[in-house]
């Protein structure tokens, strides 16, 4: 059956080529275009043109771009497509000018190129390809958006109460173009052991330090006895420390902060109870926003993904994902070991191709809500 579906799915060639090199001339403006987390201004009005001039109208806040199917049918299914046009800035070790597009071999260079401008353009062509077709058995929601790599609150946090009721989301992060049907949340917490400060000849007081490690020495070794089946344990790092200020003294206080990775096996509020049970610092959570998230695999996307001979797995970094509250995956072109690294790049056949899977992948869709049992499809889809 596998088969017989892959060969019934057809993309139009030549519509795929003209978007592709489309695709690229525009992440060439991109990557020569600097949009920090926070300032991405001038890429949103380079998204918002190209969209204009391809035909499809489009709404923003901020620096946030948005666009829906023609044929829009508010009794359909509605999938977002969703990626960031935000950058961090450019390490130290870059040997070529981040800022410009230069394209050597196959291979297209410049800052934001892998992460996530080649995911970024690739589902904006998969959504133009879409755009006016009739036959859709869903809505396309294609959403470019700021502020992912700082995480920030004028992002896609800030416009998914006006993008409105969603079904399912397709995330562009550079995935090898395997599908993550999982991906790791995030919680970030503050700590401060307390002891009492004294002169360190006299040994008067209490080494806030000495406390400190104790907790530390949990934190290094415990193991939380749930692991999930596709991102394994919940991981924690103590990545910051800071005490003290003067060599004779002990410091009575003693700051530093854990790096928890989360799993779909336990809340925030689980891992957060587990741990104040164990260590005896005071502890402040940042926030609960980057949640982690998992999808069935039996939801049609996957089986769709599946069809086509995508592999799965659980993603071990954080993204926007984490900010949806509705199934979705993350599936793109490029590979997250080349994000934030110096002379940042991505192949231009790695872009050609997540363009035709991305269009595979929602063809497939099509064909599974069309031609089977589409009401049993459809209850799955939610």
């Amino acid at each position: 059956m596998r088969s017989q579906q892959s060969q019934l799915i057809t993309t139009d060639p030549q519509l795929c080529s003209t978007l592709f090199n489309d695709a690229v001339l525009l992440l060439k403006d991109l990557i020569s275009t600097p949009s920090y987390s926070g300032d991405e201004s001038k890429t949103a009005d380079l998204i918002q043109n190209f969209l204009h001039l391809h035909g499809a109208h489009t709404r923003r806040t901020r620096n946030n771009v948005w666009s829906y199917n023609y044929h829009y049918d508010p009794a359909k299914p509605i999938i977002l497509l969703n990626s960031h046009h935000d950058t961090v800035k450019p390490n130290s070790q870059y040997t070529r000018n981040p800022f410009d597009a230069q394209l050597d071999n196959g291979i297209l260079y410049g800052l934001g190129s892998n992460d996530a401008g080649g995911c970024l353009v690739s589902l904006m062509a998969t959504f133009l390809y879409f755009f006016e077709r009739k036959d859709l058995a869903f809505n396309l929601c294609y959403a470019a958006t700021a502020e992912e790599e700082n995480s920030g609150d004028s992002g896609l946090k800030l416009i998914l109460p006006e993008l409105g009721h969603l079904d399912f989301g397709i995330v562009g992060e550079p995935t090898l173009m395997k599908i993550a049907v999982a991906e790791r949340g995030l919680m970030v917490l503050d700590c401060l052991s307390t002891g009492k400060a004294g002169h360190a000849a006299r040994e008067e007081g209490v080494n806030a330090i000495y406390k400190c490690i104790q907790d530390i020495e949990w934190f290094r070794n415990f193991s939380f006895p749930k692991v999930s089946d596709t991102l394994g344990p919940v991981k924690m790092q103590v990545t910051v420390i800071n005490a003290g200020s003067l060599h004779n003294m002990l410091p009575g206080t003693c700051n530093f902060t854990v790096d928890v990775r989360m799993t779909d096996a336990y809340t925030f509020k689980e891992v957060l109870n587990i741990i104040r049970e164990h260590v005896s610092c005071e502890i402040v959570p940042r926030d609960f926003c980057l949640q982690a998230s998992a999808i069935d695999k039996s939801h049609p996307i996957v089986q769709a993904g599946l069809t086509m001979g995508c592999e799965t797995y659980g993603s071990p970094t954080t993204s926007d994902q984490a900010l949806l509250t509705i199934p979705s995956i993350k599936f793109g072109p490029g590979d997250s070991a080349r994000s934030h690294m110096a002379d940042e790049y991505i192949f231009i056949d790695e872009i050609e191709q997540g363009i035709k899977k991305y269009i595979s992948l929602l063809e497939m869709l099509v064909f599974n809500l069309i031609n089977h049992n589409s009401s049993d499809e459809y209850e799955k889809f939610n």
